[in-house]
């Protein structure tokens, strides 16, 4: 039973979030997957790729799989195009490596059958126009294979040590849970009762072409078209010696993101519904028994380094801005702006309190907003010294 989260109404305060180091997880040698999660539009990319870049910059060697439409991974790290196949990214120093690559779903999909299937087989489902329906569109299949590609990343690197850490940005979903429901709804589906019953016909005796039968099948007929019925059947009992792999690799992609190895990381921006989601993410976390590094809180607003209030601030825009003289209107201008911030400061600082009451275990990182967006390996590298900031003022922005 799914868990349902909600942020507490404000209490006394608990006393600052505890402080996430970013640090100390990227160079733990036993950290081998890092999974960067969260609801969409939350710079999940982006931080998937800074927190990658740091590990490689400390010696790791990294390979970071990203899911986004928008390709902003590639241009940031240099790289002209990203692809199913892990490319090196120029500019790294230190002794590390950084491998970057974009999850091609279709091409995933067909690597899957190709390993499973004898090369027969494998072109008659790969040439089924059902199967390219299936494989490009069917809800679920982005994240399933996404989930795919981090068990057939995870299963090279222990093979050819080429990779000591897998950083995977989730892909921007409807929901945030959908990769984690994704291999079970996918295996569901394809050994599900509607494509068993799909498949009698093809393989059964002829007596399973009952009357009863003979009706379903009139009716799905009128309702999808008989050739699709027909490519249907055909995938069907192409596949079928497959159905029991994809389960069996479903159940060890959920083993994998249970184990010790793998950590996640929580994206939110400092937004109602943004960590909403993210208390959501943190409790399915927990009942699935899959280990919480902590949470990243982006785009932050940074406090006014001014020892002056919004109510003071506001006090001040009020006496001066029907000043007749430029200057006082100007600083009215001024203190109206500065109050704006505090104000907002001091909101989102109430969303974080509320958001550590009700779990004040989940370790935190505040990364403030940035001027500019990131398109470069340099902005990155910025990215990955915030997120690693440790000092008094950063625990207490947390």
């Amino acid at each position: 039973m799914k868990a349902t989260a909600r942020l507490s109404p404000m209490t006394s305060h608990p006393g600052p979030a505890p402080v996430l180091d970013v640090d100390a997880l990227l160079d733990d040698p036993e950290q081998r997957i890092i999974v960067c999660c969260g609801a969409g539009g939350v710079g999940k990319t982006t931080t998937s790729a800074a927190i990658a870049l740091r590990a490689a910059e400390r010696g790791r060697k990294v390979v970071v799989l990203t899911i986004d439409p928008a390709r902003r991974l590639a241009q940031s790290m240099g790289i002209e195009a990203l692809d199913n196949t892990p490319r090196p990214v120029p500019g790294v120093t230190g002794e590390g490596s950084l491998d970057a690559m974009m999850l091609d779903m279709k091409r995933t999909f067909d690597e899957v059958v190709e390993s499973q299937a004898s090369p027969e087989k494998a072109q008659q489902i790969l040439s089924n126009p059902f199967y390219v329906a299936v494989s490009s569109s069917f809800a679920g299949t982005q994240e399933y294979m996404a989930m795919e590609k981090l068990g057939q990343l995870d299963k090279d690197a222990r093979a050819s040590g080429r990779w000591d850490l897998i950083v995977v940005d989730t892909p921007p979903s409807r929901s945030a849970l959908d990769f984690l429901d994704a291999p079970e709804r996918l295996s569901s589906f394809l050994d599900g009762r509607f494509m068993r019953l799909l498949l009698a016909p093809a393989k059964g005796p002829a007596k399973l072409m009952t009357a009863g039968f003979g009706l379903v099948t009139k009716a799905i007929t009128t309702i999808i078209g008989g050739q699709t019925l027909t490519d249907m059947q055909a995938f069907v009992a192409a596949f079928d010696t497959l159905f029991g792999g994809f389960r069996a690799r479903a159940q060890r992609t959920f083993e994998l993101l249970q184990s010790p190895g793998t950590a996640f990381l929580v994206v939110a921006a400092p937004e109602p519904d943004a960590l909403r989601e993210a208390a959501y993410f943190v409790e399915r976390l927990s009942a699935e028994r899959m280990p919480l590094a902590g949470l990243v809180v982006n785009r932050a607003s940074v406090d006014p380094d001014v020892e002056l209030s919004a109510a003071t601030a506001t006090a001040g825009y009020e006496k001066l801005r029907d000043a007749a003289d430029e200057p006082s209107r100007m600083a009215a201008g001024l203190l109206r702006l500065h109050a704006d911030r505090k104000l907002v400061v001091e909101r989102e600082g109430r969303l974080r309190t509320r958001f550590a009451t009700a779990h004040p275990q989940v370790r935190t990182a505040v990364l403030p907003a940035l001027p500019s967006d990131v398109h470069d390996l340099e902005g990155l590298r910025g990215i990955g010294e915030l997120l690693a900031v440790r000092d008094a003022r950063a625990e207490k922005r947390a």
